[in-house]
């Protein structure tokens, strides 16, 4: 049987050399998409608020759309009227920035998303965290943060020795690790889907045995639907990673627990 280059799929297909040599990994495939994506939004934005005006071109209302449904739907809702406005910005670009290196899995040609790296969710996650405990230090002070975290109000006392350590793990260690590990498990295994269809199909369509061949068309067919679905999929966790940074803000800018 002649086997497609690269089938099966695996760890190997996210092993991109360096582009410069000399400077190692820094720059890869990846990275240059990382880069390739804060330009889009930057030169998006750019163009859209050139010349804002009254009645908003196609840009602008698509601009203002996003940026709204962000402010209104997530830092509004979730951290609350009074300081969700100023974490607005913040999010909205967060939630961009991540759909659009989502959205890059499944762009022809580029085909992989940065996310599926887990350095790239492990890096938002890491900021999400610093900054949920510097708010909530700058807002209680660290002692006071500390208590307002681990202590729950109105538990006999006996069961903190239960739920501290319960309160300690959830809130200092499973956080971020969550936080990276959804966004990356989700990009990492769309495109080992995408590629498993996809060169299955054309190891099908090599296969001696002739009554394989036909199945390649299933094989494609189902690399077409879990592109549309990976597309739905991309913005999903991209508004789930910001609904949770904004909670964790929520909870450390609490005045209860």
């Amino acid at each position: 049987m002649i086997v497609a280059e690269g089938f099966p799929p695996g760890v190997q297909d996210f092993d991109f050399q360096s582009l410069v040599p000399p400077l190692g990994q820094a720059i890869t495939k990846i990275t240059l998409l990382a880069w390739l994506a804060a330009a889009i939004i930057i030169v998006f934005f750019l163009v859209a608020y050139r010349k804002p005006k009254l009645v908003p071109t196609k840009s602008q209302w698509l601009a203002e759309s996003i940026y709204g449904f962000i402010r209104d739907g997530v830092s509004r809702e979730v951290i609350g009227a009074k300081d969700g406005l100023r974490f607005a910005p913040y999010l909205a670009t967060l939630f961009l920035f991540i759909i659009v290196m989502n959205v890059f899995g499944i762009v022809p040609f580029i085909q992989i998303s940065p996310n599926s790296h887990i350095a790239f969710p492990a890096f938002l996650a890491i900021v999400t965290y610093v900054m949920f405990l510097y708010l909530g230090i700058r807002k209680h002070g660290f002692f006071g943060y500390i208590k307002h975290t681990l202590i729950l109000p109105g538990v006999p006392w006996p069961m903190h020795l239960l739920l501290v350590p319960i309160e300690f793990v959830q809130n200092f260690l499973t956080r971020p690790v969550t936080l990276a590990v959804r966004l990356f498990a989700n990009m990492f295994a769309g495109h080992l889907l995408l590629l498993v269809f996809t060169l299955g199909g054309v190891a099908l369509m090599n296969a001696q045995t002739l009554w394989f061949r036909p199945l390649s068309v299933v094989s494609w067919a189902m690399a077409i639907i879990m592109t549309f679905f990976e597309l739905i999929v991309a913005a999903l966790q991209a508004y789930v990673f910001v609904v949770l940074t904004a909670s964790y803000v929520q909870s450390s800018l609490a005045e209860d627990h």
